[in-house]
């Protein structure tokens, strides 16, 4: 039998059932966010890769300064691992992530839908990080003196899946070395040194901070080919890609690296966002990051990266319109547009980190 209220008391009840209804609703909107900069606290969620390597560390530094130095928005930024810059591209257009580490290279071909990638995804920068400075290295006794050298040979490219080929392909092309020319072998950078020093491969292309652990266990476990950049292919290679930069690896860093080493930054870690991110989020987001840079060089020397000339350098992603406007405020964009010279990575970034093509 249905229970029957008088009217009053029925029309108190539905009052009572309408106003925690609304009271629910706001608790649930203080503890969501969208990822843009208005409402209650905003969830973000910081795209980085598997552990062991630089960008887990690197986002985790990250997101603990931007979760003590919050500015105008109330936001929780958790790093994320992941399996690295391929990945985290696709999850910020399918919006499962708000923020990510990612290699500029590959970011460059990813914002063009070219060199494997399927589409244009719709990325932006926020900010320039740590220079991946690599090269190919052989044992002494192979014989290989050159880039074109390679032509047949086995060739150690990078973990698979990691997306190396994106900056290696063009390196061997402007050399005159087809990629379907040498054969191209995956493996991490320490098994990679295992790999040349039992003959299993003849040459590697290793990097990251200078110096690279990996190279410096090659120097000391056998004797190394550092194998030179023709300099008019370098040059060109400069000039083709927005995100190839001149790196000069200082002579004695290496066992048998006796003279400077005429290099490249092969594609610098960077942060980018969605296109679609709220300007005021990323602005935010920039703000915090570079008014707070020493508190992350102190957690992870890759923040001595954030400075004037680096932080918004071109490597061919637009940046976002938010980040524009606080870089513009500070006049980091005049400073990071003149022409810089050989730069020189930092030497007191850790022996173990890998290149930054996660």
């Amino acid at each position: 039998m249905a229970l029957m209220l008088p009217i009053s008391q029925h029309r108190a009840l539905v009052a009572s059932l309408v106003l925690s209804a609304l009271m629910l609703g706001c608790k649930k909107s203080d503890s969501t966010g969208d990822g843009g900069a208005t409402g209650g606290r905003q969830f973000l969620s910081m795209g980085t890769a598997p552990v062991g390597g630089a960008f887990p560390v690197v986002g985790g530094a990250i997101a603990e300064v931007l979760n003590e130095h919050k500015g105008t928005v109330d936001w929780k930024v958790q790093a994320k691992g992941t399996k690295g810059s391929q990945e985290n591209i696709r999850r910020l257009q399918q919006a499962e992530l708000e923020l990510a580490l990612s290699n500029a290279a590959i970011s460059y071909f990813a914002a063009r839908g070219e060199a494997g990638w399927d589409k244009v995804y719709d990325i932006r920068a926020i900010a320039t990080l740590a220079p991946n400075v690599a090269l190919f290295i052989a044992r002494a006794d192979s014989g290989i003196q050159s880039i074109a050298d390679l032509k047949g040979k086995r060739v150690i490219t990078g973990p698979a899946g990691a997306g190396f080929q994106q900056f290696v392909e063009p390196i061997l092309a402007e050399h005159g070395v087809a990629w379907d020319e040498i054969t191209s072998l995956n493996a991490t950078q320490s098994g990679a040194v295992d790999q040349l020093g039992d003959g299993a491969a003849d040459a590697a292309f290793l990097g990251g901070a200078v110096p690279t652990g990996s190279i410096t266990q090659a120097a000391s476990t056998f004797d190394v080919t550092y194998i030179p950049f023709d300099e008019s292919a370098r040059q060109k290679l400069i000039e083709k890609y927005a995100f190839f930069h001149p790196a000069t690896i200082p002579g004695g860093t290496y066992k048998g690296l006796d003279n400077d080493f005429l290099g490249l930054n092969v594609g610098s870690m960077h942060l980018i966002t969605a296109a679609s991110q709220s300007d005021e989020l990323i602005y935010e987001v920039t703000k915090s990051i570079w008014e707070n840079r020493a508190e992350i060089a102190g957690k992870h020397p890759a923040g001595k990266a954030i400075n004037e000339k680096n932080v918004a350098r071109n490597t061919g992603i637009e940046y976002h319109p938010g980040a524009i406007k606080f870089y513009e405020e500070v006049g980091v964009l005049e400073a990071a547009e003149k022409p810089a010279a050989e730069e020189a990575p930092a030497a007191d970034a850790p022996a173990e980190a890998p290149a930054a093509a996660e």
